[in-house]
């Protein structure tokens, strides 16, 4: 039960600061380091209890690579999603419904929207699994940094194109603020997730020793 409170707490507090920076934002080119920010000490703060996943496509990429049982997949995935959703209520009720209407609509196409998911996803998810959980680097204390700047570096990189988002919790979280399109919501969520799933097998034949 600890696992999926911390996985909770941290998703919800991602989501949150994704939906109060983003919504009409007053932080200007700040908003990257916030939502980088506040997922590297999220992940500080509560990976050594669940790993610090905060998005299902780090623990479906987690899971694959033999990580975490597999019996724990779903309640992982309802924490984050639980989570992500009353962010999302604690966004539009400090927000307002004034300044979600007033959200921009997307200038890219889906494809590209997608895409720019995909790479950023599996960007995440690969350096999640090589600081996180690699036995060559056991015990270091880098990793949320790491975890953190990666998320910040694609915000900056295809944030315009796509939202930046790189995590189904945050995709649900985003639609329902309107931050994304509702009718592009399940492809960012495949996007995401076979990310997760490429980096795990990405990760297993760089490193077959690490088990």
């Amino acid at each position: 039960m600890k696992k999926f409170i911390v996985e909770f707490i941290g998703t919800f507090f991602l989501v949150f600061t994704v939906g109060v920076c983003v919504v009409n934002p007053a932080a200007g080119v700040i908003v990257p380091l916030a939502i980088g920010s506040v997922l590297m000490v999220m992940v500080y703060a509560g990976g050594h209890i669940s790993g610090g996943h905060y998005n299902p496509a780090v623990t479906v990429a987690v899971a694959i690579r033999g990580r975490m049982a597999a019996s724990e997949v779903p309640a992982y995935f309802l924490a984050q999603l639980t989570g992500a959703l009353m962010a999302a209520g604690a966004s539009y009720y400090l927000k307002g419904p004034n300044e979600l209407a007033g959200a921009p609509g997307p200038v890219y196409d889906m494809a590209q929207m997608v895409f720019a998911e995909f790479l950023f996803t599996f960007a995440l998810a690969y350096v999640v699994l090589n600081v996180a959980t690699a036995k060559a680097n056991a015990g270091n204390s880098f990793y949320g940094l790491a975890i953190g700047f990666t998320v910040m570096v694609g915000a900056f990189a295809v944030g315009p194109i796509s939202g930046g988002v790189f995590n189904p919790a945050v995709a649900t979280g985003c639609c329902c603020l309107g931050l994304i399109p509702a009718t592009h919501y399940f492809a960012y969520i495949a996007a995401e997730l076979s990310a997760g799933a490429l980096a795990a097998f990405v990760f297993k034949v760089l490193n077959p020793e690490d088990k």
